[in-house]
C-alpha cells in the first residue's frame, strides 16, 4: 500500500508514533489510509451540515476495513462574496482547493481519498486534484436545499437578487424584499436550483465520479447519508482493487458530463470547469466540444433559472440516471465509480416525470442549455445560457453602454440610466484584469428584476453566476486586459448577438478595432492591477480555456520564480497556493524579497 511509506519498517518508527499519538492502533497499521477532504464551515449554507455526512463516510470506511482521516479545505459562498472585492478570490479558490488536497494526500501518503464537497469552486477544485493525484478517490456531493416558499410561491436566491431590482425599479417594497429575503433560502444546502454547485454536483455523478444518486439527493435527506456511507464503503474498494480516477476519467467520460450539461441546462461555470478538469486528467478539452454537443444534445429539463422546476424536483423524477436513461444512445459507455458502467445505470433508472425529465422528441429547447458565440468581438469565444434566454432575445442588436468594472454598471443600472435596446458591456473583469474574474449575478439579477431582460443584453469577459437568465454573454476571450477587442468598445457603438448563428458581432470595422486595441491593455484608472506580475500577464489565465493557471502544475526547469508582492495580492491575483509552492516560496517575507529581486 502507498501508506506503507509512513507505517511500514522500523525506520518508520517515529511516523507510526506521531500516528498512534493521533489515535492509530497497531491494527490499524495493517490497513488502508483513506484520508477524507471535509469542505466543512460554518459559513456556507451548503457547508455547514458536512460533517454530519463525513460521519457516514467515517462509518463506511471502519466497515470496509480501512482508517479514516479527516482534513480541511476552503470554501467560498459566492452569493457572500458577490459583489464585492471578495468574489475576487472565488475562482482562484478552486486551484488552491486541489493544492490543499495535493498537500494532505501526498505528506501523508494515504492510499486513497473522499471528497466531501459542496458549491461552486470546491467540486472542481477536488475533481482537479482526483486528476492530479491519480490515486483511488470517490466524490460525495453536499446536495440542494428544498426551494423557499412564499405565499404559496416557490423561491430560491435568484429571487433575493431579482428583487432587488424590482425595488428599483419602484415594483417593491423594502419590506417586500425583505420577505423574500427570510424565505428564499430555508435550510442547510446548495441554493435549490440549477446553479453553479449543483450542475457540478450532476456532472460529477455523469463523469462517474460520484455513487449513483448523489447529485440530486437533498443536503437533509436519509438517502444522501446513505449514499456517504456507501462512498466510505466503495473508496476501500477502490484501493484494494487499484482503481485510479484515471482509470475511470476519460475523454468519453467528460463528453458525457458535457452532454448531460445541455440536457439540463447547467451553469456556464462549466465552460471554465470542465476543461480545467480534463486539464488535470491530461485531457483536451475545450470550447469546441461545448459548441459541438449543444448542437447535437436537445434540452430536456427546465430547471431554475431557465425553468419552473428546482433539483427537488429533479431527484423526485429520477435525478441523473434519468437524465442518461434519455440519452442513451449518444453517450459512450465510461465506467463509474461504483463498479457499474454508465449506460447499465442509465438502462436500470426509471424516469417518474414524463414532464420534469421529457423526451428528446419533446424537448424543452432543441439545443442543449450552453451556446458559444464568436466574432470579431470574441475571436476565441464567449458563453451564453441559451436555454434561459427568450425567443425574442436569440437575436439582438443595440447600443453598447460600456463599464470599465460591474460597480460602474451596477450605478448605471440602479440609477436607471439603462433603457430598451441597450447592451451593458462590463469589462476588465476577466482572469487577469479583474484579478479573479469575478462572478456577476447583481447586474444581470437587476435587469431581470426591472423588466428589461427582453429588452437589455449584458456582454463580459468576466463570468456569470449559475443563476442568470437573459442574454448575458461571459468569458469573452480575449479579456480587456489582454488588449482584446472589448477594450475597443466605445459608447453608444453597435453590437450584434446572433445566439442561433453563433455569432457576437461589433459593428466597427477592423482597422477602428485595432486602431482602439492599441490603447489597451491596461488596468482602468479606478483599479489598481500594478499587483499582477507582468509574467502573469504576458502567460495568465484565459477565460475560454477553462482560466486554468498557464504555469500549472510545473515550472519548467530554469524559469525563474515569480511572486506576488504580497500574499493578498497573490490571493487576488491568482491561486497564491500554486505559486508559493510549487515555485518553493514559503513564507510572507520571502515571498516579499523575492519579489524585491525580480522587480
Amino acid at each position: 500500500m502507498r501508506s506503507d511509506q509512513v507505517k511500514k519498517g522500523l525506520d518508520k518508527a517515529p511516523s507510526r508514533s506521531l500516528l498512534r499519538a493521533s489515535g492509530v492502533t497497531s491494527e490499524d497499521m495493517d490497513k488502508p489510509f483513506i484520508g477524507i477532504a471535509n469542505s466543512w464551515n460554518e459559513v456556507v449554507p451548503g457547508h455547514v451540515h458536512l460533517n454530519k455526512l463525513v460521519d457516514e463516510v467515517k462509518r463506511g470506511i471502519v466497515e470496509a476495513g480501512g482508517v479514516p482521516f479527516v482534513f480541511g479545505v476552503p470554501a467560498v459562498c459566492d452569493g457572500i462574496a458577490m459583489g464585492h472585492s471578495g468574489m475576487r478570490y472565488s475562482l482562484p479558490s478552486r486551484e488552491t482547493i486541489a493544492d490543499c488536497v495535493e498537500i494532505m494526500d501526498n505528506a501523508h501518503m494515504f492510499d486513497g481519498w473522499v471528497g466531501i464537497t459542496n458549491c461552486d469552486k470546491v467540486t472542481p477544485g477536488m475533481l482537479m486534484a482526483a486528476g492530479r493525484l491519480n490515486i483511488p478517490a470517490i466524490m460525495v456531493t453536499g446536495g440542494a436545499m428544498e426551494a423557499g416558499s412564499s405565499n404559496g410561491r416557490q423561491l430560491d436566491l435568484q429571487d433575493v437578487f431579482e428583487a432587488l431590482g424590482e425595488h428599483a425599479a419602484g415594483k417593491r417594497t423594502e419590506a417586500e424584499v425583505l420577505r423574500v429575503e427570510c424565505a428564499a433560502c430555508p435550510g442547510e444546502g446548495s441554493c435549490s436550483g440549477l446553479f453553479t454547485a449543483n450542475t457540478m454536483a450532476c456532472l460529477t455523478e455523469a463523469m462517474g465520479m460520484s455513487l449513483v444518486g448523489c447529485a440530486t439527493s437533498l443536503a437533509i435527506s436519509k438517502r444522501k447519508r446513505e449514499i456517504a456511507r456507501a462512498s466510505g464503503r466503495r473508496i476501500v474498494e477502490l484501493v484494494r482493487d487499484h482503481i485510479a480516477p484515471r482509470d475511470i476519467v476519460t475523454k468519453g467520460s467528460l463528453l458525457n458530463a458535457i452532454k448531460v450539461d445541455m440536457a439540463i441546462g447547467g451553469s456556464t461555470n462549466t465552460a471554465l470547469h470542465l476543461p480545467a478538469i480534463a486539464h488535470e486528467f491530461g485531457i483536451d478539452i475545450d470550447l469546441r466540444a461545448f459548441d459541438k454537443i449543444s448542437r447535437e444534445v436537445k434540452h430536456i429539463t427546465s430547471i431554475r433559472p431557465s425553468g419552473p422546476y428546482h433539483i427537488a424536483d429533479l431527484d423526485r423524477a429520477g435525478g441523473i440516471p434519468a437524465v442518461l436513461k434519455r440519452l442513451q444512445g449518444q453517450l459512450s459507455n465510461e465506467g463509474t465509480v461504483s463498479g457499474h458502467k454508465l449506460l447499465d445505470i442509465a438502462e436500470a433508472a426509471i424516469i417518474y416525470d414524463e414532464e420534469v425529465v421529457r423526451p428528446v422528441s419533446r424537448p424543452f429547447h432543441e439545443q442543449g442549455g450552453i451556446a458559444v458565440l464568436y466574432g470579431n468581438l470574441a475571436p476565441e469565444g464567449s458563453v451564453v445560457k441559451q436555454a434561459a434566454v427568450s425567443e425574442r432575445m436569440m437575436y439582438f442588436t443595440g447600443r453598447a453602454r460600456v463599464f470599465d468594472s460591474e460597480g460602474k454598471a451596477i450605478e448605471a443600472i440602479v440609477a436607471r440610466r439603462i433603457v430598451k435596446g441597450d447592451v451593458v458591456v462590463i469589462r476588465y473583469e476577466g482572469p487577469q484584469g479583474g484579478p479573479g474574474m469575478a462572478e456577476m449575478l447583481s447586474p444581470t439579477s437587476l435587469i431581470s428584476g426591472m423588466g428589461l431582460s427582453d429588452d437589455v443584453a449584458l456582454i463580459t469577459d468576466g463570468r456569470f453566476s449559475g443563476a442568470t437568465r437573459g442574454p448575458c454573454i461571459g468569458h469573452v476571450s480575449p479579456e480587456a486586459y489582454a488588449g482584446g477587442p472589448i477594450a475597443a468598445v466605445r459608447e453608444g457603438d453597435r453590437i450584434t448577438i446572433d445566439i442561433p448563428g453563433r455569432k457576437l458581432h461589433l459593428d466597427v470595422t477592423d482597422q477602428e478595432i485595432e486602431a482602439q486595441g492599441s490603447q489597451a491593455g491596461r488596468a482602468p484608472g479606478h483599479r489598481d492591477t500594478r499587483q499582477i506580475p507582468q509574467a502573469g500577464r504576458q502567460r495568465g489565465p484565459r477565460g475560454c480555456d477553462g482560466a486554468i493557471g498557464r504555469d500549472h502544475p510545473r515550472a519548467p526547469e530554469g524559469r525563474k520564480k515569480r511572486v506576488p508582492n504580497d500574499l493578498q495580492a497573490a490571493a487576488q491575483c491568482w491561486a497564491h497556493g500554486n505559486l508559493f509552492i510549487r515555485y518553493g516560496v514559503t513564507s510572507r517575507s520571502r515571498a516579499d524579497r523575492s519579489a524585491r529581486k525580480i522587480a
